[in-house]
């Protein structure tokens, strides 16, 4: 064992007790490792410094300077060097912990939306040290191994619904602040758990656009959807009739209600908000097409526009009823993604302007990894046991109210 010959110096004793005492223990905690250091060597080499000694192994060769940050500051020390090259100390290694334990800290602080201005000066609360921002930046890039594998992971398990959204943040690109939006794909699984499948960075809400990301979707196994939740932007239609052939599309009814009261007289939309939120809450088709049916008839004078709309747009934001009445409620709107989005926008705030879209995909795809963990691992998101069996009877049902509704129609024309 090591023996350590500390000598302290006085002036590190006077300010030990008088002076300043954050700055004497960090010297005398300098000292303290640098003796260790001389002890270790000493051991190693079964000699003191210049000692003639027949059962020395080696001759010291110097030492290298090595900065070690603490919570009492950033030490000095002065590591021994030997000229095989053969010294080892383990002095190091639980400060080594502590300094991943660290990065790791920082890196969770960053995806929890501290800004790297906030987290510089964390540590040098903590640590005596401060991390600039690019070193911040430059630590989260540890990120993009773990990101890239999330969103590029298989999809091995059959994904009934999904929800799509996109939100749009700013990033600086060849010199100028530019909008890009950031797709988003949500499902729930076989075993009943909401998973986010996949996200994106892209100029826009285009066709292109959106035809690209489902196409990065069904080559990573994405297959036989039945159900498609979105708003109804036109360039996002377009792609999941092309790419979800024989899926329904729900048109959100959140965002039709809002559509329809903005074309709605004001003194009316109270009223036909609740109207609609009671034809939305209909137990089946048939008596969703009545509600409707009575709502125009009401308000087909005063509200024209409205009453059109809803007319031209009802089998789009009834399309829920193709399926079991337990899976409906959560899948008539885009709500869920929409919660999803303000988790998002909450980082989003903290950066105001992402400096490049692989930074954008970095902190937005390690918040998305963490929903998702919590998602897989949480409760249920629906029973899954007898969705086919289910899915089967409902889509009878549905046909049935849809023959019976046109053979009405026949007899009335």
């Amino acid at each position: 064992m090591a023996h350590v010959h500390l000598t302290l110096e006085e002036d590190v004793l006077k300010e030990l007790m008088l002076g300043k005492r954050e700055e004497a223990v960090t010297k005398l905690l300098e000292q303290v490792f640098n003796s260790v250091l001389q002890a270790q060597a000493t051991e190693q080499l079964n000699a003191e410094p210049y000692e003639r000694s027949d059962e020395r192994t080696t001759y010291r060769n110097g030492s290298r300077t090595r900065m070690l940050a603490t919570r009492v500051g950033s030490l000095i020390l002065h590591v021994p060097k030997f000229r095989d090259g053969t010294f080892s100390t383990e002095l190091f290694s639980s400060y080594q912990r502590s300094e991943q334990a660290l990065l790791l800290s920082l890196m969770e602080m960053v995806i929890q939306g501290v800004s790297t201005r906030k987290i510089s000066e964390i540590t040098e609360t903590l640590c005596g040290t401060s991390f600039s921002k690019s070193t911040v930046s430059a630590l989260c890039e540890q990120l993009d191994p773990l990101v890239d594998a999330f969103r590029n992971r298989p999809l091995s398990q059959h994904y009934p619904f999904l929800v799509v959204d996109a939100i749009y943040m700013k990033a600086r690109e060849q010199h100028r602040i530019v909008s890009k939006g950031f797709l988003i794909a949500t499902s729930v699984n076989d075993a009943g758990f909401r998973e986010v499948l996949g996200f994106t960075v892209a100029d826009g809400e285009s066709e292109a656009a959106w035809n690209e990301f489902f196409l990065s979707l069904k080559e990573r196994g994405l297959r036989e959807v039945d159900l498609v939740t979105s708003d109804d932007h036109g360039g996002l239609t377009k792609a999941i009739r092309k790419h979800f052939c024989g899926a329904s599309w729900q048109h959100c009814q959140t965002h039709f209600s809002k559509n329809m009261l903005d074309r709605t007289p004001k003194k009316l939309q109270p009223d036909l908000k609740v109207a609609l939120t009671d034809l939305e809450n209909a137990p089946d088709l048939n008596e969703a097409t009545a509600r409707k049916n009575q709502l125009i008839e009401r308000y087909q004078e005063e509200a024209p526009k409205a009453m059109a709309l809803l007319d031209e747009r009802f089998d789009e934001i009834t399309a829920v009823y193709g399926l079991p009445e337990p899976y409906r409620k959560r899948l008539r709107t885009s709500n869920s993604i929409e919660r999803l989005n303000e988790e998002l926008r909450r980082r989003e705030r903290v950066i105001r302007i992402f400096p490049n879209e692989t930074s954008m995909i970095r902190l937005m795809g390690s918040v998305l990894m963490e929903i998702h963990e919590k998602w897989v691992t949480g409760k249920k998101y629906f029973t899954m046991e007898r969705y086919e069996a289910d899915k089967e009877e409902a889509r009878k049902a549905v046909q049935l109210d849809r023959d019976e509704l046109n053979h009405t129609d026949q007899l009335t024309a």
